[in-house]
């Protein structure tokens, strides 16, 4: 088993690239929601992603509701600054899904406000509206991991 990270209609290819360098880093699995906002053939997105490439699982999901039909009994957590839990509250077990959404403007509000008993929340301050797309993944990730006691990892 491992977390799945998923990217709703990701935006910007460097954060794609690097999420898919921390996927391979943790051996999170990588699942993209269309529309993409870069060709995967992006030249961008393969630098951000080193030659890693090779080592990370993943999935093209043409909706949100196609990934939820596939994995129909996973457990989905999804960030957004309209949150009321902060992400570490949450007690997260391997095969969770950590759901993303775009640079601009985040999750759509209808997946936020249907699901707010397990969204989750970035602790900033008012100087700015949301912390960095791969920054938050990372975060969320690691703490996922270390609540599982890293595993599978060194």
């Amino acid at each position: 088993m491992a977390f799945h990270i998923v990217l709703v209609e990701p935006e910007i290819p460097a954060n794609t690239g690097n999420i898919a360098r921390t996927c391979a880093a943790t051996g999170a699995h990588l699942h993209l929601v269309r529309p993409l906002g870069f060709s995967t053939d992006d030249k961008q997105l393969k630098r951000a992603g080193l030659d890693y490439w090779h080592s990370v699982t993943i999935e093209y999901h043409d909706s949100f509701a196609e990934l939820q039909h596939k994995y129909p009994d996973a457990t989905y957590y999804f960030a957004s600054t309209k949150g009321k839990k902060y992400y570490s509250d949450f007690a997260y077990k391997d095969g969770d899904f950590l759901v993303f959404g775009k640079e601009t403007k985040g999750l759509p509000e209808e997946l936020i406000y249907s699901n707010l008993d397990t969204c989750i929340k970035m602790p900033m301050t008012d100087a700015v509206r949301s912390l960095n797309l791969s920054n938050s993944v990372c975060a969320v990730l690691y703490e996922a991991l270390r609540q599982n006691e890293f595993p599978d990892l060194k």
